[in-house]
């Protein structure tokens, strides 16, 4: 994926971009970010890689059952934070694409005051689909 292709960084050229206490620690070989212990990321196996194009095939027809409703994207209930984050249809597929081309995905700008009517979850996407398709 071509960097042009990603959200812009909202941090360009700004000296206190957050970011660049993360390259401190990648420049000290402790990982990219604080905590991650490791600068290399392994490749992902033919299992993951064909889960992650899995994702990105469901991704784009739930935008496309969905988006005409007024659905915005997915919200994930996030395990390490234990909050909810809101994830916009071409945000998503971006960070699925990154995570396909590079093996993780890197921090982004979270949904700025998110309407949450306006996304689903997963599981709720999954049986939109399945009830949609199966008429």
């Amino acid at each position: 994926m071509s960097p042009e292709a990603l959200p812009p960084d909202p941090f360009a050229g700004d000296p206190d971009d957050p970011a660049l206490s993360m390259q401190a620690h990648d420049d000290r070989g402790d990982g990219p970010w604080p905590g991650s212990g490791d600068s290399e990321v392994p490749p992902l196996n033919e299992t993951d890689r064909g889960e992650i194009l899995a994702d990105l095939a469901d991704l784009a027809v739930y935008q496309a059952l969905l988006a005409d409703r007024g659905v915005r994207g997915i919200v994930v209930d996030c395990a390490d934070c234990g909050e909810q984050h809101f994830h916009e249809w071409n945000l998503l597929r971006a960070s699925l694409q990154q995570l396909l081309d590079e093996g993780r995905m890197r921090p982004h700008e979270p949904a700025y005051d998110p309407d949450p009517a306006h996304y689903v979850t997963w599981e709720y996407c999954r049986g939109y689909a399945d009830a949609t398709l199966a008429d």
